[in-house]
């Protein structure tokens, strides 16, 4: 496996992430094994990487979240210093809080698949409730944000600068592409 520590906000390393190797993952085990939940490591209270980017995250007052560690890891190498990961888990009301001492603003880029579009719904609704503005950014040829990346960097940068408001999110989900040509005009009114 690949051993990832897991820093809390101070930097301090408080856990372990160890991710199988793709070549030797016949999928008859985890993906993911986790360092045990102890007092000082709580997975729904740190946000991977929030040590690394929480100057840049303050500086935009806007962060983008990803889901896992690779792709943390890729859009920071690609230049998106105000990334931070929830580390495969679902966004939590700890997460946020402690965001938003920083910013005003989350960019959702989760999975592009049904799992990560469901995510998605669950944490603009968590987000909101906590007073973020909220945009969703979509891979559309790339399953994440690490396979974009690892494709041409500029992917992860185009992709989370063309990130959606959380309404036209619901609208391209939703509404049949006919209906939104047809109703472009009130739509964009809408978002507007």
């Amino acid at each position: 496996r690949i051993m990832f520590p897991i820093h809390n906000h101070m930097g301090k390393v408080v856990g372990f992430t160890g991710r199988i190797l793709p070549q030797l993952d016949k999928g008859d085990m985890a993906k993911y094994l986790n360092s045990p939940e102890t007092p000082i490591f709580q997975k729904s209270k740190i946000l991977y990487g929030f040590w690394k980017s929480k100057d840049a995250v303050r500086e935009k007052k806007s962060a983008v979240l990803v889901e896992g560690q690779m792709d943390f890891l890729m859009s920071f190498q690609s230049g998106v210093k105000n990334v931070i990961a929830s580390s495969g888990t679902a966004l939590t009301a700890d997460h946020l809080r402690t965001l938003h001492r920083f910013a005003e603003e989350i960019v959702l880029s989760f999975d592009n698949d049904t799992a990560g579009s469901d995510a998605a719904e669950r944490a603009i609704a968590l987000a909101e409730a906590n007073d973020f503005s909220v945009k969703v950014a979509t891979f559309v040829d790339f399953k994440d944000a690490a396979d974009a990346a690892f494709a041409d960097p500029e992917n992860v940068q185009k992709t989370f600068s063309a990130a959606v408001p959380a309404p036209e999110f619901y609208f391209r989900k939703y509404l049949p592409s006919v209906a939104l040509a047809k109703e472009g005009a009130l739509v964009k009114t809408v978002i507007l």
